[in-house]
């Protein structure tokens, strides 16, 4: 197996967008096989209400992951704002192992830190507090102990209301705060952030302390998707997956 990363956000894989799916599955069993390790970036579901809906596209979605897994690439997954549900029971099923909302790794040799993107978006400051009241243990154990049609229910409610509020607010404050994205690599150590959650994707330059970064934003999947690869020698791309 080559020694190459790739790094994937943002699917939203549902009922209701069965070509992003069949995409994802596709791509699980072809390129994502030829890799070492991939990352996912969070909101690889649109929404995700816990390890006991096994609806499609949940099913196959953990059924294919688990394949991955067992051919011998390593999976990481980081919750998203639509998929912060996701819990260790998706973990045993699929053998992919779950990231904190910041995590460090390494590039062959290059430190850098990975993250669904949602915490830089600072200046949405009522997106912020009603993520920090929705991801308190209390609030997901209360969630989860609804009835499962009680709780799809509440996600078709949510994600109508969703786009309701995301057409209430600007693109610049919904995107990543400059000085967020400084201190977090400043805070981390490091010279490589890779995240999603905007929809914006980019490789922006940048100088931290007068020392050169890069960030990379991740993009939506659709009809087609993107990852961004890494190898040994350093060497990075962007792909188009169709």
């Amino acid at each position: 197996m080559p020694a190459e990363t790739l790094f994937i956000s943002d699917l939203h894989l549902s009922a209701t967008r069965p070509e992003t799916t069949r995409l994802f599955l596709a791509f699980l069993e072809t390129r994502a096989k030829a890799a070492e390790r991939l990352y996912i970036l969070g909101d690889l579901f649109d929404a995700y209400i816990g390890d006991d809906d096994n609806s499609s596209p949940n099913r196959e979605v953990k059924t294919s992951l688990k394949r991955l897994v067992d051919s011998g690439t390593e999976v990481f997954f980081q919750h998203g704002n639509r998929d912060f549900l996701t819990g260790e029971g998706f973990s045993k099923e699929t053998g992919v192992s779950l990231l904190g909302d910041y995590s460090v790794i390494n590039l062959y040799g290059t430190p850098a830190v990975i993250t669904h993107g949602d915490l830089l978006c600072t200046d949405d400051v009522l997106y912020q507090a009603a993520r920090t009241r929705v991801r308190a243990m209390e609030w997901k154990n209360n969630a989860l102990s609804k009835p499962l049609f009680i709780r799809q229910w509440y996600a078709r409610w949510y994600r109508l209301k969703s786009g309701l509020d995301k057409g209430k607010k600007t693109r610049e404050i919904m995107d990543a705060n400059p000085q967020a994205v400084i201190e977090t690599l400043r805070n981390h150590h490091v010279s490589i952030l890779i995240h999603g959650h905007t929809h914006r994707p980019a490789v922006h330059e940048l100088s931290v302390d007068d020392k050169p970064t890069r960030r990379f934003v991740l993009a939506e999947w659709k009809s087609t998707g993107q990852l961004l690869s890494w190898n040994a020698e350093g060497d990075w791309a962007i792909e188009i997956i169709e």
